[in-house]
């Protein structure tokens, strides 16, 4: 029986000392949860102008014709209405320059009319459709297209544009539309350098609708110096065009100033009058004119 009672009370004062322990629980992290920052993925807009992707330093050799521009703003208004410096300008054209003259070289387009519609047409290289489908010319999908595309405004709500992987595919697919389509086929028997041809014959040929796409791609083609890449390509030594105002106004007379490249041909179209009013408004008995003649347009 004591042998008995010591066990017992044994047993109780252990018991006790156990109870006075403090417990310690081990825990293990939530594998669901992370000290680690969670990044949130934000979807940019698509659209977004700004400067092309690795740009080209442009210098004063680059254009020696444009030294007496600063890097003012001008609007760009085609398919789409943008606003870009000249250095932006300048930049795409040393981006694009040697796709231009290898097209001229292979399909007989004047380099300085691909580089024209481009820089015009995608407000060089910030427009929605060059930068959301790298279409620089604006073309549309028409019935044969069979690749991805794209809906815009223009015309008409939600048109359909054609969308490129790459743009030099769209300068590919420029040259294939014009060469490739009946109602640009008279563009080919201009001279290959006649840019004011091609321009007038583009719009003529209903490749847009703009009244004014003519003077405004010939505008580009003389302010950024366009030609010298036809001349380059041709072989043939380049003269610089002199970018004056040649429309001038005193009191009722309009009068332009023929520049490299004029006839009365082309300055009857620029003009909407007929060459003989033209004659007639200046004496002329010939279609004969000279550069830097004045001639009464109105």
């Amino acid at each position: 029986m004591i042998k008995k009672a010591l066990l017992l009370l044994l047993m109780v004062f252990v018991a006790s000392c156990s109870a006075n322990h403090a417990v310690v629980r081990t825990t293990k992290s939530d594998p669901r949860k992370s000290e680690t920052p969670v990044v949130q993925r934000v979807r940019k807009p698509i659209y977004r102008p700004a400067t092309m992707k690795n740009p080209v330093a442009i210098t004063q050799k680059d254009s020696p014709t444009l030294g007496n521009y600063s890097n003012t703003t001008e609007v760009l208004e085609a398919t789409t209405r943008v606003k870009v410096t000249t250095t932006m300008v300048l930049a795409y054209i040393e981006n694009y320059k040697s796709v231009a003259k290898d097209n001229m070289i292979r399909t007989g387009i004047p380099a300085s009319i691909t580089l024209g519609q481009a820089i015009l047409e995608s407000g060089a290289g910030t427009g929605p459709l060059s930068v959301q489908a790298n279409n620089h010319f604006g073309i549309k999908c028409h019935k044969e297209w069979t690749g991805p595309s794209i809906k815009y405004t223009d015309d008409a709500e939600d048109e359909c544009f054609r969308k490129y992987n790459q743009p030099s595919e769209s300068f590919k697919d420029h040259s294939y539309f014009l060469t490739s389509r009946p109602r640009y086929a008279e563009l080919f028997d201009f001279q290959k350098d006649d840019y004011k041809s091609w321009a007038y014959g583009l719009k003529a040929a209903g490749y847009a609708t703009d009244s004014k796409y003519p003077d405004k791609l010939i505008g580009l083609i003389e302010k950024y110096q366009l030609g010298r890449f036809d001349a380059e390509v041709l072989g043939k030594e380049y003269v610089p065009v002199i970018v004056n105002k040649p429309i001038a106004y005193t009191d009722d007379v309009q009068k332009y100033t023929v520049i490299k490249g004029d006839s009365l041909y082309s300055i009857s179209k620029k003009f909407n009058i007929s060459i003989d009013e033209l004659k007639k408004k200046n004496n002329l008995t010939e279609n004969t004119i000279s550069l830097g003649q004045t001639i009464i347009v109105k």
